[in-house]
């Protein structure tokens, strides 16, 4: 597993879809990952340290383990089967651990809040990774590594992902940084 924190939410100026970035903590990989809106916005205040007036569900679930002698041990983004993400959060009850399902979204909103790590297998880093290109801007990104393997279930051929990389080369990270500072 590789460790990755959560580096940007990015706003399609085209069609306002939310995209969060995934940053590789000991190496140079983004994993983009498609989200919703409230959850984006959910990750995006606690990232920015601004309270909601009500507890927000990600909120309520950190809340309700913690009362019941529980902690949330980590998040991991564990596969990727036609474009699709699935994720598990790790929780602690003594001793023993509980794996619960999640999108991906939900579960790095509740990371973010319990902070702690949220974990992408090496498989899924591999088929779905850009890498920034260094003579470029950040918004420049080359795939990470070619998928060497189809996978049972099938998995997005170059051509889609090609798409996907183009979108994501035309967000706007400056936008957002003034919409959060304003």
């Amino acid at each position: 597993m590789i460790e990755t924190v959560v580096e940007s939410i990015r706003v399609s100026l085209v069609n306002q879809n939310r995209v969060v970035i995934l940053k590789e903590v000991h190496g140079p990989r983004h994993l983009p990952i498609w989200i919703g809106v409230w959850e984006a916005e959910a990750i995006a205040m606690e990232i920015q340290g601004v309270n909601a007036a009500r507890p927000l569900p990600y909120d309520l679930v950190k809340s309700i383990v913690a009362d019941l002698d529980g902690h949330i041990e980590r998040v991991l983004v564990s596969d990727l089967t036609d474009e699709i993400y699935y994720a598990t959060i790790v929780l602690r009850h003594g001793d023993r651990t509980v794996d619960i399902d999640a999108r991906p979204s939900d579960a790095i909103a509740i990371a973010v809040r319990a902070k702690v790590p949220i974990l992408v297998s090496e498989r899924v880093m591999d088929r779905a990774s850009l890498v920034p290109d260094d003579d470029d801007d950040e918004e420049s990104a080359t795939p990470a590594a070619v998928e060497a393997e189809p996978t049972a279930g099938g998995g997005p051929d170059d051509e889609r992902l090609t798409v996907f990389r183009d979108f994501i080369n035309t967000l706007d990270l400056e936008d957002f940084d003034k919409r959060s500072k304003g």
